[in-house]
């Protein structure tokens, strides 16, 4: 079989024709060209109203790279025509297999797009034998495109976290969908502030709004109070990871404090090498750990009550009624209140401004629950994104790699996938 039979097999193009192939090239520098002509009294498309015109004249040949071949390099060589539209006047003609003033084909940036979801751009551009800035440009114009042919469907539940982005307080608000069979990112906003939430409610529609059933997000006020206001039908619930986390922040806390207190009365220090023995869960803990806190438990140290309650609280979300959930909650408010330990006292003046949101997710569990640890799942895929290419320089192309291998964007049917 010919090598253009096999092209015109996998990636036909419509109004054109494959002419002269040509291998060049020392070995192991091999390059295909390919020469591509438009069919005989084909008349050209003009590129801004996409009517058929005359042609006006021709434009040198540009060279355009093309899917490799046996790992050899493709190029398609194509002069293109100036139409002579009557409404736009003499324009550059469209074609199928470009974009504008690109120099890649359509082809090859779904290519790019689709390895750069498993390698780091700058990997796919050595890979492929073209820069990091051919492989941004295609995974851009993959979520273009994408998010142009985004279907959103009917969203149920979803997810709202902030991710930190560059040197400062720079942040970027995602949004993801957690129902069942459909856990996507689907919008990303920069900052953290009502106008940025209140952003993809406008994206999302009053109408879908309205239908969300359930909301989880952080303890961040803008989230809170424009949750409330735009989806007052859901049901609002306090991501369990971030409370968990301000316990255990309080927990180090008050060892630090109580460090620094022994340390400066001229005591041994006992709490040497103590930190994660405190903060690890109890299944979690080595036999180093619990070696170390058999010797802790000999002292009466405010690190090992702030332990105990820390580890106490997590009895709360193994309820099933909203009302012994929120006994269980009270009491255990008045035992850290008693306590006197001040960063513990903290926390619970937060969790009981937020009572009705902790009650809601019992309820919510009670009749089926959501993923709430999907979020955090996203927030460290994210991450792993962000790292793999050693940090973006902008906000613009951490919203383009997030969109592209998180957003699960639908992609154009071809005769055949190259990977």
């Amino acid at each position: 079989m010919r090598l253009k039979t096999i092209l015109n097999r996998i990636d036909p193009l419509e109004g054109f024709v494959f002419e002269e192939i040509r291998l060049l090239g020392p070995p192991g520098a091999l390059q295909i060209e390919i020469d591509v002509r438009p069919r005989g009294r084909s008349k050209p498309v003009c590129s801004g109203c996409g009517v058929r015109g005359g042609c006006h004249d021709t434009l040198s040949i540009r060279r355009l790279q093309y899917v490799p071949l046996w790992a050899i390099p493709v190029f398609f060589l194509y002069a293109m025509r100036r139409v002579n539209c009557p409404s736009c006047g003499i324009k550059v003609e469209a074609v199928p297999f470009v974009e504008g003033k690109k120099h890649v084909c359509r082809s090859f940036e779904w290519f790019l797009a689709g390895w750069a979801k498993h390698l780091s751009w700058k990997q796919t551009a050595v890979l492929f034998r073209t820069n990091w800035r051919t492989v941004f440009r295609a995974v851009e114009s993959a979520v273009k495109w994408g998010r142009a042919h985004l279907v959103v469907g009917d969203v149920g539940v979803i997810g709202v976290d902030e991710l930190s982005c560059g040197r400062g307080q720079k942040y970027l608000t995602v949004v993801y969908q957690l129902d069942v069979g459909v856990r996507r990112l689907l919008w990303v906003g920069r900052d953290r502030t009502k106008a940025t939430i209140g952003g993809f409610f406008d994206w999302l529609g009053p109408t879908a709004s309205k239908n969300l059933r359930a909301v989880c997000s952080d303890l961040w006020k803008p989230f809170l109070t424009v949750v409330a206001k735009r989806a007052s039908a859901a049901i609002h619930v306090l991501d369990p990871f971030h409370i968990a986390m301000k316990l255990s922040e309080a927990t180090d806390k008050v060892r630090r404090e109580e460090v620094h207190r022994l340390r400066a009365n001229g005591q041994e220090p006992i709490l040497k090498d103590s930190r994660w023995c405190l903060l690890r869960r109890p299944k979690n803990r080595t036999r180093k750990d619990k070696l170390k806190l058999r010797e802790l438990l000999q002292y009466n140290l405010r690190s090992v009550r702030c332990m105990l309650l820390r580890w106490q609280f997590d009895s709360f979300w193994e309820y099933r009624s909203a009302a012994w959930a929120g006994r269980f909650l009270d009491d255990w408010c008045r035992t850290v209140n008693r306590s006197k330990i001040e960063p513990m006292k903290k926390v619970v003046r937060t969790l009981q401004s937020h009572r009705s949101y902790l009650l809601a997710w019992i309820r919510l569990k009670a009749a089926g629950g959501i993923p709430t640890g999907a979020v955090e799942g996203f927030n460290n895929k994210a991450r792993v994104i962000t790292r793999r290419a050693y940090g973006f320089r902008s906000r613009e192309i951490m919203e383009v790699a997030l969109y592209h291998s998180l957003g699960k964007l639908p992609e154009p049917i071809v005769t055949h996938r190259f990977w």
